[in-house]
């Protein structure tokens, strides 16, 4: 070596040195080339020898490698003969480069010591996947998923890249083999969890790879067998019965041929991943001076886990208090009750009870409480002082020793709470109000929601009978339902039905659909859902009333605080101060940081209230009609960031109240899909004279809604009823821009393109009645699209030749540069391929210069699709590729899902099968439930090519005649493609 080893680099394990400090700055990566970092900075690692000289070291986790072990894993059985001086001079570039404390010469040898923990990345994965089996063990899949996840993402591809020997050699084999047992244990655990379908594709990308692999193979089985595709399961291993026994001439494992029989008898127990192990049940624990629970006690099991968890914590110990805050009716004594009759055991010196009374006008006085709670405990009369503090101070001082559970039931605030709190270990105290006492210091606080619809439909048939509700389970749902899986609603609604025998659960059902009735129906007795939500209402404030009022008139499930400020004619802190009480006072939830939503019932109840008290009335209609001019102002600006220079925004209704500003791309789509069911509810709302316009012109500014298929059935919905309302009022404006917004619908679902183009060619001559040039250029647009689409190709040529000049008539650049990529597709389709591909590039250039990222990826779609026809392969993928990733960002799945199809076509026309096979597959998974079956069977057709060029013709023939059916069910002219590539028996 560099001659004798020198004594101040040696490290031997347990000498001083190796108590250091680490030298945590030096990271090293092995899966993959071999790189060393300094923090961020890559140091050089040297020639490929060297580098092998690195990877053998580290790969030894520290102990020390001789000259002839470094020497033969850089050779082998034949090294140069000045190997072991080249040795020397690798060794000493290295420990110039990573310093003397790390490489340490010893014994003759070398070895790479004091690194920090995780230093390696190979160590790091070590120690994920040692964890995620830890976990995985102990029941937690999620967290395993996510370990091994994290171990898998450390490989950054070959594992040992470029490097040369025979050592490093055998350690690629087997990191590959390892990697490839994580792999299937992540893709193992995918399938436990449900993730069936997303792992199709990764999986007939990896057997395509490994195609001999046949826990790969198996696992494509299951994942495609619980994807409801048996055929394909089945197929998968036929193609790997097959080509075992011509490369090897062996039959399948015993695992394989198992699962096909398990298949072909559709074994109820592969349809769905093995159902977690219940959790225990809580053990009983009970307390004594309760009122009764009620015998028909249901649900409720994760509370009562929880809060007994909390009490039994104060057996001996600390003091817990447990306080549990819910809007009126939804349980709360109920639940406390329940939970501390189960808490006796570990309250044996006794249990108070109260009802502080305070949702009502007169909340209990503490001093009061605490006279009887002392008397409760043996104090005397002539004992109790007078005063608030030394009543509270001798309550602590008897409850001193003691085991005792203290119920406060229907509390006011904390301040009502505080001086009955016990301060003593192995005590502990159970608070119910309507308010969220998070000044209530070290509570333990639970918010009581609405039953689950199981838990409602079980608390309904306790009180009914199993024998009513078993013969009309769907009109006993429909109940429970229009309760608001509120409990006081079910149990009136439930003893209503109990005491009226003649009654059926349907006759109920009908009473409680009628929603301005519903809340006088809810009462029995001197029970009602009114009275209750009447107590936290009077308790308001008259600027909070006014917000509770006209937040309840709006429809959708929930609202932004932005939104509520517009609702209100408030600046946005002024809003919030109002609404955070109405939260505490539990009138009102929040559904996340700056939303909030009311339960069914307690919205209902608002509006009545509005009804009521709102005056003058008109500002009912002023607050809905500022909600919709915020949105529309808000939408149309998140369209204008997506499209800018779109001349769309000029042409819409013009708002009063102001929208929200975005200054990031990001930010304005984040806005648009979490706003996405409250903007369409809204629409919904404003089907009205007066408003029909701003709803007409929100829905349009809103298409990106529909075109990603997230919200597209909501979105037709809607556009169905402005349709229709349009038309009632004799608005030809506003039915014409409706009919192109379910055009543009009907034609991106993928199986309607006749009523697609009816509903287009209506829109253009309302467009002409109306004046609305804009319309009729995108009505026009999209009946060119349908007679593309159709194979109808001259009128598809004239829709677009005309659609092109009328927006350049207007000045709308990017309506042309739209036309402009449609006409490229009727070229493609009739084969003029140049000009195909040159006005793609125009309607792209235009795109690009006017700064439209989505538009521009719809045009690059267009390109990628005339390239690849044109035989412009690497050029077709680019732009392909740069249009999944806007298409990706922008969450339009169903252009996303598109973008992979044609990708899969380019990469069957450059023979990457494997690829093609992978795209394929993730388009089938996103396009679900999207795109229709005319675009299904397409992905299927290609599909079907890649698989066939991957060596599995039994899984291609299954995608064929599926995509054969769907094209015949259509009458599409793509069936008789696929009739081509399937066998004569096939298709018969």
């Amino acid at each position: 070596m560099d001659g004798e080893p020198r004594v101040p680099e040696q490290r031997r394990p347990g000498s001083s040195a190796d108590a250091a400090a680490p030298v945590t700055a030096l990271r090293f990566g092995v899966l993959g080339p071999v790189r060393a970092w300094r923090g961020e900075e890559p140091l050089p690692t040297g020639s490929p020898q060297q580098r092998a000289l690195l990877a053998a070291l580290l790969l030894r986790e520290g102990r020390t490698a001789t000259a002839a072990e470094l020497i033969d894993a850089l050779w082998g059985e034949e090294p140069p003969s000045q190997a072991l001086a080249a040795v020397r001079t690798y060794a000493s570039r290295l420990r110039k480069a990573l310093g003397a404390e790390v490489l340490v010469s010893e014994s003759g040898g070398y070895a790479i010591r004091g690194l920090g923990e995780g230093a390696l990345d190979l160590a790091r994965a070590q120690e994920l996947a040692a964890d995620g089996e830890k976990a995985r063990a102990a029941g937690d899949l999620c967290r395993a998923r996510e370990l091994l996840g994290r171990a898998l993402a450390l490989w950054d591809g070959e594992a040992l890249a470029g490097v040369p020997g025979p050592y490093a050699e055998a350690q690629r084999v087997r990191l590959e083999e390892w990697r490839l047992q994580l792999l299937e244990a992540r893709l193992d655990m995918d399938l436990e969890q449900g993730c069936h379908a997303e792992a199709v594709s990764e999986l007939t990308a990896l057997t395509a790879a490994h195609p001999l692999r046949e826990r790969l193979r198996e696992l494509l089985m299951l994942a495609l067998y619980r994807s409801g595709r048996q055929a394909e399961a089945l197929a998968v291993y036929a193609d790997t019965r097959r080509l075992l026994a011509d490369e090897l001439g062996v039959d399948p494992r015993p695992g394989l041929k198992e699962l096909q029989q398990r298949i072909l008898r559709a074994d109820p127990a592969l349809a769905e991943p093995s159902s977690p192990a219940a959790e225990p049940a809580a053990a009983p624990v009970r307390p004594a001076q309760l009122p009764a629970t009620v015998p028909d006690f249901t649900g409720r099991s994760a509370f009562v886990s929880e809060l007994s968890e909390v009490l039994s914590s104060a057996e001996g110990r600390v003091m817990a208090v447990s306080a549990l805050a819910g809007i009126g009716g939804v349980g709360k004594t109920t639940l406390a009750v329940h939970v501390a009759h189960q808490a006796r055991a570990a309250f044996p010196d006794g249990q108070l009870y109260v009802d502080l009374q305070g949702a009502g006008p007169r909340a209990a006085e503490p001093e009061t409480v605490l006279g009887s709670f002392l008397r409760a405990l043996g104090t005397a009369d002539t004992a109790i002082p007078d005063s608030l503090e030394e009543r509270a101070a001798l309550y602590r001082s008897v409850l001193d020793g003691r085991r005792v559970l203290v119920l406060l039931d229907n509390a006011r605030d904390a301040a009502q709470v505080r001086p009955l709190l016990p301060g003593t270990d192995g005590c502990a105290a159970l608070v119910t109000s309507r308010v969220r006492m998070v000044d209530l210091a070290g509570a333990h606080l639970v918010d009581l929601d609405v039953m689950s619809p199981e838990e409602a439909l079980a608390l309904f048939t306790k009180i009914v009978g199993q024998e009513r509700v078993a013969a009309e389970r769907e009109a006993a749902l429909d109940v429970v339902a229009a309760c608001g899986f509120l409990p006081l609603a079910i149990r009136i609604a439930a003893s209503r039905l109990a005491a009226r025998r003649t009654w059926t659960v349907s006759s109920l059902a009908a009473k409680l659909a009628d929603e301005r009735r519903r809340l006088d129906e809810l009462q029995a007795g001197d029970l009602a859902v009114k009275a209750t939500f009447e107590l936290g209402y009077g308790a308001l404030e008259p600027a909070q009333a006014r917000a509770f009022r006209l937040l309840g008139l709006a429809d959708g499930p929930d609202i932004s605080l932005a939104a509520a400020a517009a609702v209100l004619d408030l600046p946005v802190e002024d809003a919030e101060d109002l609404l955070e009480p109405l939260v505490d006072m539990s009138l009102l939830e929040s559904a996340a940081p700056g939303r909030y939503r009311f339960h069914d019932l307690v919205r209902l109840y608002a509006r009545s209230c509005a009804e009521r008290d709102e005056h003058p009335p008109g500002e009912r209609e002023a607050a809905l009609s500022r909600l919709l001019d915020f949105y529309l102002a808000t939408v149309s600006g998140v369209y204008l960031i997506e499209r800018p220079g779109d001349r769309l925004v000029d042409h819409l209704e013009r708002t009063a109240y102001p929208g929200l500003t975005f200054d990031s791309r990001r930010a304005a789509q984040d806005w648009l899909y979490s706003e996405a069911v409250c903007l369409l509810a809204a629409v919904r709302q404003a089907a009205r004279p007066g408003a029909l316009r701003r709803a007409v012109d929100i829905l349009w500014a809103a298409v990106d809604l529909a075109e990603s298929g997230a919200n597209s059935k909501e979105y037709e919905t809607v556009a169905t009823l402005l349709r229709d309302v349009a038309q009632r009022a004799g608005d030809p404006r506003s039915e014409g821009r409706a009919l192109t917004a379910l055009a543009f619908v009907h034609h991106i679902s993928g199986s309607r393109f006749d009523v697609a183009l009816q509903e287009a060619r209506r829109a253009t001559e309302l467009a002409g009645q109306a004046d609305d040039p804009l319309t009729g250029c995108w009505a026009s647009n999209i009946s060119g699209v349908v007679e593309l689409y159709q194979s109808r190709h001259d009128e598809g040529e004239a829709h677009f030749t005309a659609t092109i000049e009328n927006f350049r008539a207007l000045g709308d650049r990017p309506g042309e540069a739209s036309a402009l990529c449609n006409l490229s597709r009727i070229h493609l389709a009739t084969g003029r391929t140049a000009s195909a591909v040159a006005l793609a590039r125009q309607g792209t250039e235009m795109y690009d210069a006017m700064g439209h990222a989505l538009k521009g990826a719809n045009g690059r779609y267009a390109l990628g699709l005339a390239l690849t026809q044109s035989g412009q392969l690497a050029e077709a993928t680019e732009c392909l590729r740069q249009a999944l990733r806007v298409f990706r960002d922008s969450r339009q799945r169903l252009w996303e899902g598109m973008t992979l199809f044609r990708l899969a076509e380019a990469d069957i026309a450059a023979r990457r099968y494997a690829q093609a096979a992978a795209d394929a597959e993730t388009a089938l998974t996103l396009l679900r439930g999207i795109g229709g079956e005319w675009r299904h069977g397409n992905v299927l057709t290609v599909l079907g090519r890649a698989l066939e060029g991957i060596g599995q013709p039994g899984r291609a023939q299954v995608c064929w005649r599926e995509a054969l059916a769907l094209f015949e069910a259509l009458g599409a002219p793509e069936a008789l493609e696929v009739r081509s590539l399937l066998t004569p028996s096939a298709a018969a």
